[in-house]
This record gives C-alpha cells, structure tokens and sequence, in this order.
C-alpha cells in the first residue's frame, strides 16, 4: 500500500491499542516501528502535557510521519531514526511504551525489549500489537498460493510473536511482568473495491517484484488469481480479509 493506506488497513485494530495503553496527561510515550506515525500522533494528544516519540528504521516512513504532523499537529509529537534494539534511550524516562506492528522484526528480542524496558520508569505500561500465526491471518494464508515466496518469511518476521508461549518468555526475560495476551479478531482493510485493492496489494513490500521476476505468462496468470482472490472479498464497505493479532500488554516492575 502506499505510506498512507496502512492506517487505513489496520483503523479497526488501532482502537484495541490505544484502549489499552491507557494515556493520561502528562505521560511520556515511546512508539516503537511508528512508520507514519498514526499512533504516535494519537499518543501525544492522549498525553496533553506529555509527549509522545516515535521511532522506525525506515527514513521513507519518518518523512510522511513529521510533514503530517507539522501541518496536523499536535505539537508535543516527535521522531527519530532509530533502532529500538541498540538506542541509548534516556533511562527510566518514558510512562507507556506502544506498537503497532512494529516489535516483530528484531534480530535479537531479548536484546530489544530489554533495552526498551530499561527506557521506562518503573511501573510504566506496554501495550504492543502483533501477528498471531499465518495460520490465522487470511491477508497472508489466501494469497500463499499465489505468492509464497512473499509470504514465507524466514527467521524473524510478522510472525515471530504469534506464539504466546514464546512472547511472554521474551518479555519476562527483559524484566517485564503482569504479561498478558488478548485475542484480537477484526479485519484488515484493503481499499474501498477492487481495482483499488489490487493496487494496493502490488504497493506491499516484495509484491511487484515477485511478480516481475516470473515469465510473462506466469506473472499474468498470478495477477488474475491476485484478482479473483480479492473480488471474492469485496464487501458492500470495501475488500477486507480476515486477521488475528495478540494485544500484548505487560508492566514494567
């Protein structure tokens, strides 16, 4: 999708996170992988007298994320370029930590969490979204046929967190406690019809050039799947797919 549909994709989910991080004023927020920066702008004016920093890799995503908010507001926002895995954050600083989507992907996640943790005050909250398993998300079991070089990821991906055996280890390691793991069942949304869906299916990352790397036969066949598979869930609001995502909420002791 193009950097600013991906809010739109995952609008019924960002409502569970902002619920459960439980923003007061004067909070000091962290969002980590913030991409355009939706939550984080949430965050800050849920904070009032707080702020509310974003932080993402990826300087494609940063741009949009401050041209937004320096015409949009609110004026406690801020980003940075970072890696959340190795970024000397101030210690004990930030009230609440969130994620959409964004904590999936570290090399190393003890290494991350725990540098997150120690980030926060003591008794701050964390409430992060992620993936349950592919198993479990039609927006990537659906198009495995057509696609699954795209969407076998190996090693750490949008995945890595679905098991919650294995998210809740991680974070305790990292010193969090009081973990829990909510069920979140709500779809993800790819465009308001067809066409519109199919354009956005070929924005995502590695799409377009999967799809450029067959024979030509091949790619059109693909692309007449990609097609069908979408006008199959084309609803009276738009194409929407089937997700299961974890709320993961923890406390930092």
């Amino acid at each position: 999708m193009d950097l600013f549909d991906y809010d739109a994709e995952l609008r019924a989910h960002t409502g569970h996170l902002m619920a459960a991080a439980r923003i007061g004023h004067g909070d000091r927020v962290l969002d980590v992988g913030c991409g355009t920066g939706q939550v984080t702008r949430l965050a800050a004016r849920a904070a009032g007298g707080g702020s509310a920093l974003g932080v993402d890799i990826s300087e494609r995503m940063l741009g949009p994320a401050r041209r937004i908010s320096a015409d949009e507001g609110p004026s406690n926002v801020g980003f940075a370029l970072a890696d959340a895995q190795v970024n000397p954050f101030p210690p004990g600083y930030f009230d609440v930590c969130v994620s959409r989507f964004g904590v999936m992907f570290f090399d190393d996640p003890v290494a991350a969490f725990s540098n997150i943790a120690r980030a926060l005050r003591p008794g701050a909250r964390l409430a992060w979204l992620v993936w349950q398993g592919p198993g479990r998300n039609e927006w990537a079991s659906v198009f495995s046929d057509v696609l699954a070089a795209v969407i076998a990821t190996p090693g750490r991906g949008p995945f890595s967190l679905g098991d919650p055996a294995i998210t809740e280890s991680l974070l305790a390691a990292a010193g969090f406690v009081d973990i829990r793991l909510a069920d979140i069942d709500e779809p993800v949304y790819y465009g308001p019809d067809v066409p519109a869906a199919y354009d956005n299916l070929l924005r995502l990352t590695g799409f377009t050039a999967f799809l450029a790397a067959l024979e030509p036969s091949d790619a059109e066949h693909a692309r007449a799947r990609l097609r069908a598979i979408l006008d199959d869930h084309q609803t009276d609001g738009g194409v929407y797919f089937d997700s299961r995502a974890w709320l993961v909420t923890a406390r930092y002791p």
